[in-house]
């Protein structure tokens, strides 16, 4: 998928000279063979992004959040880098655009006020709502409905320094730690959140299901899957947002609860 170049190095002896020895050339070495991450994650992100947000600014933020991922990496602890880093690299893209205020606070508004609806409604009926009851609780058309969603699109892009609730200062990235670490907490809060996103998968709609696996697991772009669906790239679109906004609420849901025992 992705071709590094190739280092003067092996890519352990880099991480021993960076980590080990604080050598600047090897931490060099070490940002331009992962640099391709960064085109990557940049370029999928792109997708669906207003025409006057620079490719060049996502690609910039991108590599700092490459360079943060190199320097706060422990890579003795047997995990993947191209992992860790590509989240890293993703929410300093998204931090980028939050900083550069390009999303009207309306927008997200609406997004908020969407993902509560997905959270009541379906809290209330145990079940995935439609359209037509989701634009009836909204009080709009259905096809207002349709545009509010094109309109949050690429709000629904999660970042893992996100703060899980904005009143909160826990992050997505809290939630990350190291999988060798004995933390009964932690495996009873991963068991929860694994059964709530599983539940919450399920209540999506089949299309819903499709899209997310196709973008999260296949990791194609929006108007690839557009294609394989044989659907338009806003139908698609509407399709993400809705699967998102389901599954954020289902978490909120599962947060609360948590808090309750």
């Amino acid at each position: 998928m992705i071709e590094p170049k190739t280092p003067h190095l092996s890519n352990i002896e880099m991480w021993q000279e960076w980590k080990e020895n604080g050598n600047i050339e090897a931490k060099k070495q070490l940002i331009e063979h992962y640099l391709p991450l960064v085109d990557y994650v940049s370029n999928r992100m792109a997708i669906g992004l207003p025409k006057n947000v620079s490719k060049d600014d996502l690609a910039s933020n991108g590599v700092m959040g490459l360079i943060d991922a190199i320097e706060k990496f422990d890579y003795q602890r047997g995990l993947q880098f191209e992992t860790y880093a590509s989240w890293r690299i993703r929410g300093a893209v998204i931090d980028g655009l939050r900083q550069g205020d390009w999303v009207p606070r309306s927008i997200r508004e609406k997004a908020k006020r969407i993902e509560e609806a997905y959270q009541l409604l379906e809290q209330k009926y145990l079940r995935s709502v439609s359209d037509a009851e989701m634009s009836e609780y909204l009080n709009v058309t259905e096809k207002e409905f349709l545009h509010m969603l094109q309109e949050i699109a690429i709000t629904t892009v999660c970042s893992l320094e996100d703060p899980i609730r904005e009143e909160e200062s826990e992050t997505r990235l809290t939630l990350l730690v190291d999988e060798k670490a004995k933390n009964p907490d932690y495996k009873i809060q991963e068991f929860y959140i694994k059964n709530a996103l599983v539940k919450g998968i399920e209540r999506l709609t089949e299309k819903e299901r499709i899209v997310v696996s196709l973008f999260y697991y296949e990791e194609l772009s929006l108007s690839e899957i557009a294609e394989v669906m044989s659907l338009s790239p806003s139908r698609i679109s509407q399709l993400h947002s809705k699967a998102i906004l389901r599954l954020r609420g289902t978490l909120a849901k599962h947060k609360d609860q948590l808090m309750e025992k």
